[in-house]
């Protein structure tokens, strides 16, 4: 793992550094769990990276522990030099734990701390935390929940941004929400243009990026703004970036698509050998991430990677059966064999 040197003094917001330094537009990957991992943003690093990273997301109940912290630490929170500047997003319910979680996220060197307040999945709900916390009855624990975050920061003697990503309201698109959001100052904030209830079913709410930059000019203007969804190559970012007047785009699932997308480049135009060369690169990163140990377990479970070979074993012939070949495979050795064997054909 990287460990930054604290800085005596000076401002940290890597945000204020991003908008300054790319005026057309940053872009981010957005972060995603049992996706932009360790062993997969390494990767990404390699073959075309974005100007930011996102952890998966962390709860901060499990760091609160310390037998479950140093886990999640070695699951989550590793990141090397070469992936910064790198944020760590966390989530959960008691604005209790936000302290020391964000402490703990700013002394292993992120360069800042995200909230989670958008993810939809019932466990997460289940906790007052995600989503469930745009309903309007939260209110008062999201600015618990913000301020116990900004003291763990400020108790780190660091001095990075905290910043928030959300979704346009739970049942039903809410402004109030939002304007709530940017009358707590945040850093940075990013909107998957989405509600909680429609998911990811129905195309993202282009139409209210205007009033939503419109809110945030009148009350942070110093708040950065990325938007999320259905944004698809960086093109494409940098016209809605253009039209609209916010700074940056998150972009998650156009990665499945085109892994190369921050590159500006197809992966549809990689050669077979290149495809497979990916493959078993990132598949060599994740064993070395997570070894299996003399029972055959693993930090991670080997079976989360059957769903980049989805990404990287298509378009061309025979990529069918090879991916059937590698779906049941149990160990780097294995995929190994398989693709290099199906390479000698």
């Amino acid at each position: 793992m990287f460990f930054l040197k604290r800085r005596k003094s000076g401002s940290e917001n890597i945000w204020e550094r991003l908008r300054e330094e790319k005026p057309e537009g940053f872009f981010v990957l957005a972060p995603m769990a049992d996706v932009t991992d360790n062993p997969f943003r390494k990767l990404i690093c390699e073959i075309g990276r974005p100007d930011l990273f996102f952890t998966e997301f962390v709860a901060c109940d499990g760091l609160a522990h310390p037998d479950a912290r140093e886990r999640l630490k070695k699951q989550i929170l590793t990141f090397e030099k070469k992936q910064k500047p790198i944020i760590a997003q966390i989530f959960g319910g008691r604005p209790e734990n936000y302290a020391s979680a964000a402490e703990l996220c700013a002394n292993l060197g992120f360069d800042g701390v995200d909230i989670n307040m958008g993810c939809p999945q019932k466990n997460i709900l289940k906790q007052v935390a995600g989503s469930e916390l745009i309903k309007k009855e939260n209110r008062e624990l999201v600015e618990e929940i913000i301020a116990s975050a900004k003291k763990g920061i400020e108790e780190s003697g660091r001095n990075i941004p905290l910043s928030i990503k959300t979704r346009l309201g739970f049942n039903e698109v809410d402004f109030s929400w939002i304007e709530f959001l940017l009358r707590q100052k945040p850093a940075a904030l990013t909107i998957h243009l989405r509600t909680k209830k429609e998911m990811s079913k129905v195309p993202a709410h282009y139409e209210y990026i205007e009033e939503i930059v419109k809110l945030r000019n009148e009350i942070s203007p110093e708040t950065v703004l990325m938007m999320n969804g259905d944004i698809k190559n960086l093109e494409e970012g940098r016209e809605l970036i253009e039209k609209y007047g916010f700074e940056g785009a998150m972009i998650g699932r156009g990665i499945f698509e085109n892994p190369l997308l921050f590159a500006e480049k197809n992966f549809s135009d990689f050669s077979l050998k290149e495809k497979l060369k990916i493959a078993k690169k990132h598949t060599e990163y994740f064993d070395k991430e997570f070894p299996a140990n003399k029972e055959g377990k693993r930090m991670k479970n080997f079976a989360l990677l059957k769903k980049f070979f989805k990404i990287y074993i298509n378009g061309f012939e025979g990529a069918r059966e090879l991916r059937m070949k590698l779906m049941r495979a149990k160990n780097k050795k294995e995929i190994f064999r398989i693709c290099d064997e199906f390479l000698k054909k």
